[in-house]
């Protein structure tokens, strides 16, 4: 069997799915209104009837075969609601689809499958897997889908529910071990940190996955994201960490840019003329009086800085 291979293009973590070319793609035929097909079934049926009550014996044979024609053409009669459609086959071949709703007529004989084409969705159960460094991590998501083609929903998979739920796992699973789940500060896509990136890349490899079932994904995303229990308290310090950290250096940058600045203005107006040691006695007080995360006791100087 001939394949067909699709790509989810992500850069250099490009994701490919080989998935076998599909037999068949649906094509819609339009059948015939029902109201009047079910009105000429009627009126055939009607006429044998006719001729069996009014002419006797001699003419049965005719009645009854008219009967067993309007009969046999009702059952040509199928009702398509809103959401839905008819796939149609002939002593086993794919004949087309019937989408129009309402009650339509097509051939006696074929076989009328329904297939629903309302949007669905589906929830993937919590998965444990490490991450790309490593990291055990819960993960889950939904994915919003729809049938577009048919005649693959119905051909090309036995059981078309169970298809999409296993393909929409195994693509949860690859992204979760293709991105760490925190970058740490690297130029790096990140589960936590790229949401919409990396949600993008999933729904990208979920279509690829279930387009040969004929299925059109409209939207995916991540519902649950965690790290794993046995180590959730030591990501948790260790990001605490960090964020002591990044806030600790943006408030050393701001005090130095301050002290800067108070020097500066302080020359520049000529308040004093500081010589290098008051100068860095005096940065010295301001960048503990700026940086320190306690409040400060002042200490009042009555002498000087010199012996």
């Amino acid at each position: 069997m001939r394949e067909q291979t699709l790509s989810v293009v992500g850069g250099a973590d490009e994701a490919v799915v080989a998935m076998p070319s599909p037999q068949v793609t649906e094509h819609v035929v339009a059948g015939v209104p029902g109201l009047p097909a079910l009105a000429a079934c009627v009126v055939v049926a009607l006429g044998g009837v006719g001729l069996l009550v009014w002419h006797g014996l001699p003419t049965r044979a005719p009645g009854v075969v008219l009967i067993l024609l309007g009969a046999a053409a009702c059952r040509g009669l199928t009702a398509v609601a809103p959401g839905e459609a008819r796939v149609l086959q002939l002593f086993g071949s794919y004949t087309g689809t019937v989408r129009i709703t309402g009650l339509r007529w097509v051939n006696p004989l074929t076989r009328r499958t329904r297939i629903s084409t309302r949007i669905r969705n589906h929830e993937t159960p919590v998965a444990k897997v490490n991450d790309a460094d490593g990291n055990p991590i819960e993960i889950a998501a939904v994915v919003v889908w729809q049938v577009e083609d048919t005649a693959r929903a119905l051909f090309e998979v036995d059981n078309l529910v169970q298809f999409v739920g296993i393909q929409t796992e195994a693509a949860v699973r690859h992204l979760a071990t293709t991105y760490p789940y925190d970058a740490h500060g690297r130029q790096q896509l990140s589960l936590r940190d790229n949401a919409n990136a990396v949600t993008t890349k999933l729904s990208a490899e979920i279509a690829a996955r279930v387009a040969a079932a004929g299925v059109r994904v409209i939207e995916s995303r991540l519902i649950r994201l965690a790290y794993a229990p046995e180590i959730a308290q030591a990501m948790l310090r260790r990001q605490q960490a960090d964020a002591v950290v990044a806030a600790r250096q943006r408030i050393v940058e701001g005090a130095v840019s301050m002290v800067e600045l108070a020097l500066a203005r302080l020359e520049e107006r000529e308040v004093l003329v500081l010589d290098d040691e008051r100068r860095a006695a005096m940065v010295s007080n301001l960048l503990v009086v700026l940086s320190s995360d306690h409040g400060i006791q002042p200490v009042n100087n009555v002498g000087t800085l010199y012996p």
